[in-house]
């Protein structure tokens, strides 16, 4: 494989070539190919562009192109995206470094813009991410006329750093405390690279057949009428991109000491809401951690020698730092180990075998209440709590984090069979959800089926040993009558009835 000198600034274990095809040190540019880490802070990926931009003495060109015919392609996400293509286009504006937004307007449209590009350039660098469409893509993008490498931003753990899928989030946990603080030594850059040759010049040809997306459609001063996405899931209030992620993280960190206590609250707002700008790359792990850090006054000498497998304890922060951190690295980052290792990881078949056979014992089970897809996703069901959490979801393009869980659970409950609920909560997260479509959320979804938990007595119709959740339960355990206010609309249902479903 290609390769040159490692650099200081990012780690050869985040680094791998796709070809065989030599670096080209008299090309016109650096070829930076933005699909999944659309930042320019914090992105190892674009610091490996940059740091060959530097080798070779050549400019850097940044690349973002955004597809029309992904699946569940709409609104709701090309604008959440194209709020952060506006972000990236005035920072790298600043720091000097070209940048050519392409947004298709016809399926299939930007096909070839990467290798015509490619062709002029010493290196391709694109992103290393596991989920979704982006390894069909990788794999494809080998045959580029040029050297192409991607570089995983995906979490703190590099994705080679483990060699198999986790079982558990307790033995992934614990394998993390033992092996994450050397990979703490090395952050991302906080900015993006200045003082590089440029600007590049993107050829005639290229800019004629593939011209660059309008600054109006990037900053929302022109609709997605006329592009081919699904209008019917619109676009939300919640703005995306880097500049928002920012002032989330900051929001959070304010009310950080109510997250342990109120985060399964429906009615608290306690939890982050940064899993979008996670997902679609907006802002990156170690930027979090940083932020968090400065908050606590931490470094990483304060991490415990020992590795225990315990959720609190390790970090050396406060316990609700703590807690919020097994979220952001444990299980998001479970999430990405199961993608990169598992390529069946979205596969009924990839659940475990007591989780299969359970459900197959009772898979002919009388279902009590069943619903087709058309009712569950107008949140028209006998459970105004699911409701909610359903019309939260098709409205907002979010959904309480705890809810997420009990809204799985009663899909698996109301479906035909196991195989058939996967598929309908599949359908229902990805078509609505800002940040469906990710490992994280295909682990969230796969918990509901049994993935990382255990068998749960008693044995239950229709469940079996898989761990049961009811609204009753959760509305004893938490206020949800406003919460049922806010996003029921339910004809002919009082929210008094939650407590008794």
């Amino acid at each position: 494989m290609s390769a040159v000198a490692p650099t200081a600034t990012v780690p050869e274990i985040r680094i791998r070539a796709l070809n065989d095809a030599p670096f080209r040190p008299d090309g016109d540019f650096v070829l930076y190919w933005m699909t999944a880490f659309r930042r320019v802070r914090g992105n190892f990926a674009l610091d490996r562009a940059a740091d060959l931009a530097h080798v070779f003495g050549r400019p850097l060109l940044v690349l973002e192109p955004l597809r029309c015919a992904y699946p569940w392609a709409a609104d709701r996400f090309h604008r959440f995206i194209l709020d952060g293509m506006e972000d990236n286009r005035r920072a790298l504006e600043r720091a000097g470094v070209t940048y050519f937004p392409y947004v298709e307007t016809s399926p299939g449209a930007g096909k070839g813009l990467l290798a015509a590009l490619a062709g002029h350039a010493c290196a391709v660098v694109g992103d290393d991410w596991p989920g979704f469409f982006h390894p069909r893509m990788l794999s494809a993008a080998g045959s580029v006329p040029a050297a192409c490498e991607v570089v995983d931003a995906c979490g703190l753990l590099p994705l080679r750093a483990t060699e198999r899928p986790w079982p558990s989030a307790y033995a992934f946990r614990r394998m993390l405390q033992r092996t994450l603080p050397k990979h703490l030594d090395t952050m991302p850059a906080e900015r993006p690279r200045r003082g590089l040759p440029g600007p590049a010049v993107i050829p005639r040809a290229v800019r004629k057949r593939w011209p660059p997306a309008h600054g109006a459609l990037l900053s929302g001063q022109i609709g997605l009428e006329t592009l081919p996405l699904d209008h019917a899931v619109g676009t939300v209030p919640l703005r995306g991109g880097a500049t928002a992620a920012r002032r989330r993280l900051r929001e959070f960190l304010e009310r950080l000491d109510r997250y342990l206590d109120e985060r399964n609250e429906p009615e608290a707002a306690a939890a982050s809401g940064l899993s979008p700008y996670l997902h679609f790359g907006h802002i990156s792990t170690q930027e979090i951690l940083q932020a968090l850090a400065g908050r606590e006054g931490w470094t990483p000498d304060r991490v415990a020698e020992r590795a225990t497998g315990k959720r609190t304890g390790w970090w050396g922060m406060s316990a609700a730092a703590e807690a919020f951190l097994d979220e952001l690295v444990t299980w998001r980052e479970l999430g990405l180990n199961a993608a990169f290792h598992m390529p069946s990881h979205q596969s009924y078949d990839s659940l475990p075998g007591w989780a299969r056979r359970t459900l197959a014992e009772h898979a002919a089970d009388p279902r009590p209440n069943s619903y087709d897809v058309p009712a569950l996703e107008a949140g028209e069901t006998h459970d105004p709590l699911w409701n909610a959490a359903q019309n939260q979801l098709r409205r907002h393009g979010v959904m309480h984090n705890y809810l997420r869980m009990l809204w799985g659970k009663k899909i698996l409950e109301w479906s035909a069979s196991p195989e058939r609920a996967l598929e309908v909560m599949v359908e229902l997260n990805n078509k609505y959800a800002l940040d469906g479509r990710d490992p994280n959320s295909y682990s969230g979804i796969f918990w509901c089926l049994g993935r990382y938990d255990r068998p749960w007595a008693p044995e239950r119709p229709i469940f079996g040993r898989i761990r049961y959740m009811s609204s009753a339960n959760t509305a004893r355990k938490f206020r949800v009558k406003g919460y049922i206010a806010e996003h029921g609309g339910e004809k002919g249902v009082h929210v008094d009835d939650a407590v008794s479903t």
